[in-house]
């Protein structure tokens, strides 16, 4: 999701949307070296501050903690004006880095091509927006579960194209899968199939400005956008525990509506959420219902913009209610918006509760930077 490409391409359409004719793909330091030939390089870092009520390890004081969450170097390169290729990494929870993007592209037209290798397969909105193109600063984890193998990404190969005038989207692709389970990678006593993954969207106002099948969950103001998306992966044996094996299914729908309104615009997004695992992995068996609502003010204050906004998340669990842990969650923020997605900080007040456990209460406050 976070590739120099997108961040360059997706901002420009949004420049291009309130009239800037400002060449962002710049922004990302690009090295031109013959024609439809380039390297481009860019970075990505996420940081918070959490206080957690009495979450110090006595108990009944408030915890206290800085986090390096994300940094991710992005790599782009061009061959020619059809192939191409992207190289993406990340830090990992032990301090290491990790490759989450290695694609092969080859770009056809904007109706059809084909990518391999290591990528985001067909999903949901938020997953396909990721923590760097979301409204709220946090990603919304309790809802967004389809299974991966690293930061929502899998290896295969898909096929997508924009029709439509672009306003129609899909997204098609086989990967390796086996990712939900106590057995994770592995495929015992299965029959290896591969994971199929697809999405269809559709862009009723704006079409979207993303490159691919990518996508923003707000334009801070600068279109109208009502999008609708459907999404589906499937995998025969792709649910393997120590004891059994089972067919994953899961399947959400998901929208986004962006209008000016008054001194800026309103944001609202929705997305509903259906998870199979054949009873082997009962805590992914559920329904699962996502609500935002935002509303970002023209006017500037200092270096940027205020954006409030409210978010409700919650997982039901398909076992024994009186056994499972239902979770919600409730985030209200305030972002501070200095240069979209590439600069802006954020607090946010965040309720989490379930059927089993105490409820948790945090404050959080996030800065973005992207280069």
């Amino acid at each position: 999701m976070k590739q120099t490409l997108r961040k360059s391409a997706l901002l420009a359409a949004v420049a291009s949307t309130i009239g800037m004719a400002a060449p962002l793909a710049q922004a990302a330091g690009t090295i031109t070296f013959g024609e439809d030939k380039s390297v481009s390089v860019g970075l990505g870092i996420r940081s918070t501050f959490t206080s957690t009520e009495d979450g110090a390890t006595n108990g009944s004081s408030n915890s206290n903690d800085f986090a390096l969450d994300s940094v991710r170097l992005y790599m782009n390169a061009s061959l020619n004006k059809y192939i191409k290729g992207t190289f993406n990494t990340e830090k990992k929870a032990d301090e290491s880095i990790g490759v989450i993007d290695a694609i092969a592209q080859f770009e056809f037209m904007p109706e059809f091509n084909i990518w391999a290798g290591r990528m985001l397969p067909a999903s949901d909105r938020s997953n396909l927006n990721g923590p760097y193109y979301l409204l709220p600063f946090s990603y919304p984890g309790i809802v967004s579960r389809y299974p991966s193998r690293t930061t929502g990404r899998d290896d295969g190969a898909a096929v997508w194209g924009k029709l439509l005038d672009s306003r129609l989207i899909y997204n098609l692709g086989a990967f390796e899968g086996h990712n939900v389970g106590t057995r994770v990678g592995t495929t015992p006593g299965t029959s290896d199939q591969p994971l199929v993954a697809a999405r269809l969207q559709y862009d009723f106002w704006t079409p979207n400005g993303a490159p691919a099948f990518y996508t923003g969950s707000t334009t801070f103001g600068a279109a109208d956008v009502l999008s609708v998306g459907v999404a589906a992966q499937y995998q025969k044996d792709g649910a393997v525990s120590a004891t059994s094996t089972g067919d994953y299914t899961g399947w959400n729908l998901d929208g986004l509506m962006e209008k000016k309104a008054g001194p800026g615009a309103v944001t609202a997004e929705g997305a509903y959420y259906k998870y199979d695992t054949d009873g082997v992995i009962k805590s992914e068996d559920g329904t699962a219902y996502l609500l935002g609502l935002g509303y970002i003010f023209n006017e500037v204050f200092g270096w940027g913009r205020f954006q409030p906004h409210v978010r409700y998340q919650k997982f039901d669990r398909d076992d024994n209610p009186v056994l499972a842990a239902d979770k919600k969650q409730y985030d209200f923020g305030l972002n501070y918006v200095i240069d979209g997605f590439n600069a802006k900080l954020a607090a946010t007040y965040s309720k989490v509760e379930q059927t089993t456990g105490k409820e948790v209460d945090k404050f959080i406050v996030g800065v973005q930077l992207q280069f």
